[in-house]
């Protein structure tokens, strides 16, 4: 999965709206999604990550296990509590958007982690969560591939929390390209292709 990994140029230089509203947040992940589609597809791919049957895990035991230890680690700790997210230790960046976006369509919330939708475009939608450790944000933006089609583009932005937030950030990222991304990737592209052969049948 290292082939699906970008560079943060791949973010950086197109123009994306999120850069509008999310300039102060760290661009931690830039990745490939195999998701091949036409100029069209984006709301696809937000519908199948907001509804994803796999969740964040991919489907893959060792990430549910990750998964599950970061929860209960956050309950114990009280990292996840109401007031540590958006809305409370945190404004939403909705409340950043200009007038074109705040009035256009937000786009689904995801059902499996707490991601909240901000924002979406034609090629480009954004979810953020937040607890005691940071405020983070799911941008996914659809890219022609360099072959006459197109494909998802999937980046993390985050903001740690302080010390804590920083520690945490570092202490997960291991975790997240060992056992989480390689899963993510296959899940997503696995789904697609499923989601795509439905669509073309109907």
């Amino acid at each position: 999965m290292s082939d699906l990994r970008l560079p943060s140029g791949e973010h950086t230089s197109r123009p994306w709206r999120i850069h509008e509203i999310a300039d102060d947040f760290r661009l931690e992940d830039v990745w490939a999604l195999p998701t091949p589609g036409g100029p069209d597809d984006l709301r696809h791919l937000v519908e199948q990550m907001a509804g994803g049957k796999d969740g964040p895990d991919g489907g893959n035991p060792v990430g549910r296990f990750l998964f599950a230890v970061r929860w209960k680690l956050g309950a114990l700790l009280g990292w996840d509590k109401p007031d540590a997210g958006v809305g409370g230790r945190v404004k939403t960046l909705r409340d950043r958007l200009p007038d074109d976006l705040r009035e256009g369509p937000r786009g689904p919330d995801l059902s499996s982690v707490p991601f909240t939708s901000v924002f979406q475009t034609h090629d480009e939608w954004a979810a953020e969560c937040a607890n005691k450790t940071m405020h983070g944000v799911l941008h996914l933006g659809w890219v022609p591939d360099g072959n006459g089609g197109w494909r998802g583009q999937l980046t993390v932005l985050v903001k740690p929390n302080g010390r804590l937030g920083s520690l945490y950030m570092l202490g997960i990222k291991p975790f997240r390209y060992l056992g989480v991304y390689p899963a993510l990737m296959r899940s997503i592209g696995r789904e697609w292709r499923e989601n795509a052969e439905h669509r073309a049948a109907r």
